[in-house]
């Protein structure tokens, strides 16, 4: 049984098979949806129901009140049409939004490396090409581990057939532990993608800041990666935050890069460096060192922010007090069930300022 979903203001239609969430379906055919947790708890994807019949699934009743219910409200992740539906989403597409469609891979490992003590770098060979823009990520399933994890790409989007993940493990994590412990080459897993809205806003004019800590590199390496390849000429400023010399994964790629474009600055920050570091960089967090480079002057610029919760926080408030506003800022906060998102062990949350 299929059933149709015109989704507006867009007046999209979407093919729905019985069984498949709204959502799936929407995002599986390049039509998109905003959502977040994708499991019902969030209430980003929630949707008014305009005509027809569904089942709301899941839906968390503090994502979905009995209120909102009565009033026809469902959220997209969870809902399951029974007839053909019309429904309302607040969908607000930049117009740097490509919408590749979701698809589904058989993803070989190929190979595994310890990129710092605490985070692997894992390259994977893809059955068939997957179309993505940099700084988007994919939903990785594990074996004996409930739930898909979200992991962002890593490598640049010409390199169509492969896929490049750093992976930080999380204490007591299922999905990061398998990885770290068990994962092998040769190791052939599921992958669905591409998911997410952080990406670079190419029609842009203004230069470029990026913001990374910990493994919260991987979205802005691919970003810079892609940039430099198709040689735009906006000046771009990497900042990336670490905690001590043997944590700055990558180092010596982007300084590499650095030496070869003249647009482009690498900021390397250590925050704790041990003695042993003979540490000669800035000392610090990586938002102090983006006050110190700009001279706290962050006007003119685009600025993209990658990494846990707090240096997330730290960053906007620096940005914002230099004199850069919310329509200029945009990032990656990726939680995890260690950071106290609820449902996040089943997959990451990403979200926008």
């Amino acid at each position: 049984m299929m059933y149709e979903v015109t989704v507006e203001p867009t007046g999209d239609v979407v093919e729905v098979e019985e069984g498949q969430t709204i959502l799936d379906a929407a995002l599986r055919q390049g039509v998109w949806l905003p959502f977040a947790c994708g499991h019902g708890t969030c209430a980003t994807c929630k949707c008014q129901l305009v005509e027809g019949d569904v089942d709301l699934g899941n839906a968390s009743p503090f994502a979905l009140m009995d209120m909102e219910r009565d009033e026809g409200k469902i959220l997209a992740c969870c809902a399951t049409p029974e007839s053909d539906l019309v429904i309302e989403a607040d969908i607000d597409v930049d117009p740097d939004f490509l919408g590749y469609p979701i698809e589904d891979f058989r993803a070989t490992v190929v190979a595994i490396d310890d990129l710092s003590p605490t985070i692997k770098g894992v390259r994977f060979e893809l059955d068939h090409p997957i179309q993505f823009q940099a700084g988007q990520y994919i939903n990785l399933q594990l074996p004996g581990v409930e739930g898909a994890r979200a992991f962002s790409i890593a490598n640049k989007p010409s390199n169509n057939t492969v896929l490049e993940l750093h992976v930080r493990r999380v204490p007591e994590g299922a999905g990061t532990g398998y990885i770290h412990d068990t994962l092998q080459v040769g190791d052939t897993l599921d992958v669905s993608g591409p998911y997410g809205q952080f990406f670079t806003r190419k029609s842009a004019p203004e230069d470029l800041i990026f913001i990374a800590g910990g493994s919260g590199l991987s979205s802005p390496q691919s970003m810079v990666l892609e940039l430099l390849e198709e040689g735009d000429s906006r000046n771009i400023t990497l900042l990336q935050g670490a905690r001590n010399l043997g944590e700055l994964y990558n180092r010596e790629l982007f300084e590499q890069l650095a030496a070869q474009h003249a647009n482009f600055s690498y900021v390397p920050a250590l925050d704790n460096p041990l003695p042993d570091d003979e540490w000669g960089g800035f000392t610090g967090y990586v938002h102090e060192a983006a006050i110190a480079h700009f001279d706290g002057k962050f006007n003119g610029h685009k600025a993209y922010l990658c990494g846990p919760p707090p240096m997330i926080d730290a960053a906007i408030t620096a940005l914002m007090q230099g004199r850069l506003f919310e329509r200029d800022i945009y990032m990656e906060r990726f939680l995890t069930a260690a950071d106290g998102a609820e449902g996040a062990a089943k997959s990451g949350l990403f979200k926008k300022i």
